[in-house]
């Protein structure tokens, strides 16, 4: 039995939510609307890592996998999403574990039935260029170019677009509601080891504050391959996170 996962959990997470304003508003505008929509510099400032926990569902054309997940954040950019699923929706006897790391420089995949794999690509890009809490802080100085793009609609509703640019690596399009100036979709460039290139769409919801900063709670991540939703029960700031569970050889 073969499961197709593919690495892009984090492409949404933490990935900045951005704003929507009028047409003639620069980049620099929208960024700093967006800012001080999720709680401000001073507040984004204070937050030095994240542990979230909840559910997630893999659907696939097997059938749908969910399970718990736990993912871990820590400043500048490591990254981990840890879940096990479970197999007796698509008639399997046990559970399958998936670790995705990212500890700063190289990636990973642990595959606990169909063994571990290194990021590569523009999947290990993506995780690079990010940063939490958010790259829209530092932006400028990592050399990423912002242009506003025509508006567009989600779900009937008017979202202004940035198109991001990093200095290496693939570009994003960030929309951004009207009125709140938060996230409603990001898309990018992901990769497969099965299918190769692939567009993702990914679709933050259900934003609350924790710490003075609004957090998606619900993320719905879509491709040709899959979809996987994340629902978040709980999220805590600046807890301790030890470096070594980012590092693929740390179960």
């Amino acid at each position: 039995m073969r499961i197709r996962f593919t690495p892009a959990l984090f492409c949404v997470l933490v990935l900045p939510a951005m704003l929507r304003g009028a047409p003639a508003q620069t980049a620099d505008e929208v960024v700093e609307k967006h800012l001080a929509a999720v709680g401000g510099r001073a507040a984004l400032a204070k937050l030095t890592s994240r542990k979230s926990t909840g559910t997630v569902t893999i659907s696939t054309p097997a059938g749908n996998l969910s399970g718990p997940i736990e993912i871990s954040l820590k400043a500048p950019n490591k990254t981990r999403a840890y879940m096990q699923l479970d197999l007796s929706a698509i008639g399997g006897n046990d559970k399958m574990v998936l670790d995705q790391k990212f500890d700063g420089t190289a990636g990973w995949t642990l595959n606990s039935l169909q063994g571990d794999n290194q990021i590569t690509g523009n999947q290990l890009d993506n995780m690079r260029n990010n940063a939490f809490p958010t790259p829209l802080t530092t932006y400028k100085e990592k050399g990423a170019k912002l242009e506003v793009l025509p508006k567009e609609q989600v779900a009937g509703k008017d979202a202004i677009v940035l198109l991001v640019t990093p200095k290496s690596g693939p570009v994003i399009k960030i929309l951004f509601d009207a009125q709140t100036y938060l996230i409603v979709r990001t898309v990018t460039k992901i990769s497969s080891p099965d299918a190769g290139e692939l567009e993702q769409t990914s679709d933050p919801t259900d934003y609350r504050t924790v710490d003075g900063v609004k957090v998606p709670f619900v993320v719905t991540n879509t491709n040709a391959l899959q979809t996987i939703t994340i629902k978040l029960d709980k999220v805590e700031h600046n807890v301790p996170i030890d470096d070594a569970i980012f590092s693929a050889k740390t179960p």
